[in-house]
């Protein structure tokens, strides 16, 4: 399966908008979706996102983020859905620009579980 991480990236970042809107996943799956080649399908809760990614060619890596990358982050109290990002080589953007990959300050303070997937 051929995919434009540039193409996705761009898409995330011309659609990002100020703060959050609390629909990261639906954000980055359009994101996904716009880089070309795949299809693939809206997940209820960014959490488990996961599966997803990987039926569609995605690997788990352990290292440090690429461009292109995606961030799973499991839930935290009030956040039940956890949270998905993309990383653009310098910054993760979901539904907004973020300042770290953790989108928010419950998420920083607690640093929940998450799993970095990538298309090669």
């Amino acid at each position: 399966m051929s995919w434009n991480k540039d193409g996705a990236i761009s898409y995330a970042k011309t659609h990002a908008q100020p703060q959050s809107t609390g629909n990261c996943a639906h954000y980055v799956t359009k994101a996904i979706r716009n880089g070309g080649g795949l299809n693939i399908p809206n997940t209820r809760s960014a959490k488990d996102i996961g599966i997803t990614l990987v039926n569609a060619g995605f690997r788990l890596v352990y290292d440090q983020p690429h461009a292109g990358d995606v961030a799973v982050i499991q839930s935290i109290p009030h956040h039940d859905h956890g949270h998905v990002c993309i990383y653009d080589g310098q910054q993760w953007i979901s539904d907004f620009v973020q300042r770290s990959m953790y989108p928010g300050p419950g998420y920083r303070e607690l640093h929940p579980h998450y799993e970095l997937f990538r298309h090669d």
